[in-house]
């Protein structure tokens, strides 16, 4: 495996077990973070009731507040506070109290680990925030299923899609569609397509524009779901095609088709 590319050839299965057990332990971590910060706001009697108000925001104005967030929380930080940021000003508590900062970690498809892309994870922890999960049952599938869709609309869409106001990078910044959900195979593929390396400006300025573009895409669906118009598309079953949740598409980058990041200079 290279360690400043995105070469997987040589993993081993038992690199890979491990690694997921790795990711098993860290998601446990998480939901018991989850679950303390849960307690705590009940405890401290701002989160009395669950899922939290909405009220409409401006697509707009919030992916501007998610571009230049990002260079402050990164991805999945910036998703969250372009939106909770300006619900705190709105309603108050219970968003005024949420710790926006702490959700940093979702930088790099967590910690640097290229899974999940923090801005999709961070449009989920919004949206089941304000809606419930999808699993929430009868009668909230309609809301519920927004942050299933924006994994599936993340993976179609030629990003980033938004062009902020003022961008801090004047290069253009080219379009490409990842096919998938994850942070390194998003970033790879435009790596490959751009030729600029992974700590270069217009990199770091492309993933502050894809987060833009996930806090307008997400902000247009909950002000659907609040109307009362929004509608749910097809969700992506894999585990009714294939027993399993995972992912169908790991030849596209696994295999002779492994894309080579360009490196940085020396």
């Amino acid at each position: 495996m290279k360690q400043n590319g995105l070469s997987h050839s040589h993993v081993s299965r038992r690199g890979l077990l491990k690694g997921a057990g790795t990711l098993a332990f860290g998601a446990a971590t998480i939901a018991a973070g989850f679950g303390s910060l849960s307690a705590a706001f009940a405890k401290g009697g701002v989160n009395e009731k669950w899922p939290w108000p909405y009220e409409k925001l401006d697509p707009g104005k919030t992916a501007e507040i998610a571009y230049n967030e990002w260079y402050r929380v990164f991805c999945g930080g910036a998703v969250i506070s372009s939106i909770f940021s300006q619900l705190g000003e709105k309603i108050g508590e219970p968003y005024k109290s949420f710790p926006i900062d702490a959700f940093v970690f979702l930088e790099g498809g967590i910690v640097g680990w290229g899974t999940v892309c923090g801005s999709n994870a961070g449009a989920n922890i919004v949206s089941n925030v304000i809606i419930g999960p999808r699993i929430a049952g009868p009668g909230s599938e309609k809301g519920a299923v927004i942050g299933a869709n924006i994994m599936k609309w993340y993976s179609e869409t030629p990003l980033p899609y938004y062009t902020p106001k003022e961008p801090r990078i004047k290069t253009a910044i080219a379009k490409t569609t990842s096919d998938s959900p994850l942070c390194h195979v998003s970033v790879g593929k435009w790596m490959k397509a751009s030729g600029f390396p992974i700590g270069s400006a217009e990199r770091k300025d492309r993933c502050a524009r894809v987060t833009a573009s996930v806090a307008y895409k997400l902000v247009e669906d909950l002000n659907a779901w609040k109307d009362g118009k929004y509608e749910a598309k097809a969700e992506w079953g894999p585990v009714a095609n294939f027993g399993i949740t995972a992912q169908q598409n790991c030849t596209g980058c696994h295999g002779s088709g492994i894309p080579t990041a360009p490196m940085p200079a020396k």
